[in-house]
């Protein structure tokens, strides 16, 4: 096990960005299609295809997902994704059409200092096509991919991963994109909110504070009371190996996104578009009460810990004030 998405087997893991930009996409494809829902609990997402993941319409799989900066414009970098996948040959069938069908959802990124002067079209289907092509098992985490250029009401945010198994042997992976409008650490301090969740000092082992004070607990939010929901955003997939219906998927992603409110302080509010989604290679059965539980119970802790990861893994961007870094402020 990596502690990465692509511990799920049959998954990989591409990014592509620009640093100039300080924007990027990164693209999840699947060997085979998945089964996907997706949860939003956000007042202000930015999502591609999330009606085509409802229980209740017709496709059941899908063969990839974008993680993309840009806001609205960032929704392009699926059709990058999609046309790379139709060089494949993948895709939905229609008679003799082949679709590839590749949801996807958006992080603003567009005032952190990157020049977004790009004229006609926005870079982000050419950088969509570039993650996909570049798909492996191994990736990097932090300033990478969808989250070069993220941030959070203090630090700056990034590109997190994590994975676990659950005690019946099915793995469950997280991958995020950590955007978020609160705070991942609590008040001034080095703690993660994630902490009771964390393995073998994954992000740097502090624990939590020995008593929470009242400015701990204050609300800190990016932008304070001028923060606006379009420069928000935690995007998110756990992926699993257990074979799932698509409505299973959907309580996957329901249950998961409580790794959200165990890792972000304050989270779900109008400022953010949280989303998680959620997709199932489905090669080991599963028991759909007791073990699907314990999955989705999983799946949260994992989504936990893949935020404070990101943070945790993130190098402040080049520009004029630019926020730190949990790495520059409180070291390894």
């Amino acid at each position: 096990m990596q502690n990465l998405l692509t511990d799920i087997p049959g998954v990989r893991v591409g990014h592509a960005h620009d640093a100039a930009l300080a924007s990027g996409v990164t693209a999840i494809l699947f060997d085979q299609p998945a089964a996907a829902a997706i949860d939003i609990r956000g007042g202000g997402p930015g999502v591609r295809e999330d009606a085509l993941l409802d229980p209740a319409n017709t496709v059941e799989r899908v063969d990839g997902i974008a993680l993309s900066g840009g806001s609205a414009f960032g929704l392009e970098a699926a059709s990058g994704i999609q046309a790379w996948l139709a060089e494949q040959g993948r895709g939905f069938a229609v008679r003799d059409a082949l679709i590839p069908i590749v949801p996807g959802a958006i992080v603003f990124d567009l005032l952190n200092g990157g020049n977004k002067a790009w004229g006609r079209y926005a870079p982000y289907r050419e950088l969509g096509y570039a993650a996909a092509a570049a798909a492996s098992t191994t990736f990097a985490l932090g300033s990478v991919g969808a989250g070069l250029g993220a941030t959070t009401a203090n630090l700056q945010g990034g590109l997190g991963s994590a994975s676990a198994t659950t005690t019946g042997g099915i793995k469950v992976a997280a991958i995020v994109v950590v955007n978020a409008v609160g705070s991942v650490t609590v008040g001034d301090g080095p703690w993660f909110w994630a902490a009771p969740y964390e393995i073998d000092g994954e992000f740097g082992g502090r624990g939590l504070p020995a008593a929470f004070t009242t400015d701990m607990l204050a609300m800190r939010i990016k932008g304070g009371p001028a923060a606006s929901a379009s420069e928000n955003t935690t995007i998110s997939l756990v992926v699993t190996d257990a074979t799932l219906t698509k409505a299973q998927a959907k309580r996957l992603a329901m249950m998961a996104q409580t790794g959200m409110a165990r890792a972000i302080y304050p989270v779900h509010l109008p400022l953010d578009g949280d989303i998680v989604f959620a997709a199932a290679t489905c090669t080991r059965p599963i028991e759909p009460l007791v073990e699907l539980s314990e999955l989705g119970m999983v799946a949260a802790n994992v989504l936990a810990r893949a935020i404070a990861r990101g943070v945790y893994h993130a190098r402040p961007l080049p520009f004029a004030g630019a926020l730190p870094s949990w790495q520059g402020r409180f070291g390894s």
